[in-house]
């Protein structure tokens, strides 16, 4: 039996990203992928839990935290996820380039728009997809047991109060230009 891949969860949210009227809406889109995720099969439901939080881990870096602090005006453990389910929303290309330079989102336009309209960047819905789909099609929670996350060590080179704004503005210039 074929089972769902990375690539497969990656066009998943390009296919949701496709059927809403604005793909940066990152709420729209975490709701199309659970209706398309939904109409998988189960297996299929519980495998892209795991690929979620597999994406999760990736992301886990101290460069995009402080990326997504400057773009929200802080950023909690929880805010972390939520900025991290934002950017996944956002699709492969611009997850995998904000993931190996943070500073690039700069360049997205509803980054941009978000600077101007003070507003955050955050999808805490994305983060449960798999849950919501998972109980739209058997009516019971995902099981607890489906998925791990690990989570690496944080880069200690950017160990700093990201309030700093010499080091913002020295480590992510073009983010810092926007919200400095």
């Amino acid at each position: 039996m074929d089972t769902m891949d990375t690539m497969d969860f990656w066009k998943l949210i390009d296919d949701a990203r496709a059927l809403v009227t604005d793909p940066s809406d990152a709420e729209a889109v975490a709701e199309r992928v659970s209706e398309l995720l939904a109409e998988r099969p189960v297996h299929d439901i519980v495998v892209a839990q795991q690929l979620l939080w597999d994406l999760m881990a990736v992301s886990y870096r101290a460069p995009l935290w402080a990326a997504a602090y400057t773009i929200n005006g802080g950023c909690s453990d929880d805010g972390f996820d939520d900025f991290r389910g934002w950017l996944i929303a956002q699709g492969r290309t611009v997850f995998e380039r904000a993931v190996a330079d943070p500073d690039s989102l700069a360049e997205l336009p509803s980054v941009k728009e978000a600077a101007n309209e003070g507003m955050e960047a955050e999808c805490e819905q994305l983060l449960g997809v798999a849950w919501d789909a998972y109980r739209e099609v058997t009516g019971e929670d995902l099981p607890e047991d489906s998925f791990t996350v690990e989570y690496p060590a944080l880069d200690p080179e950017w160990d700093f109060d990201f309030d700093d704004e010499e080091q913002i503005a020295r480590r992510l210039p073009r983010l810092d230009a926007l919200y400095g």
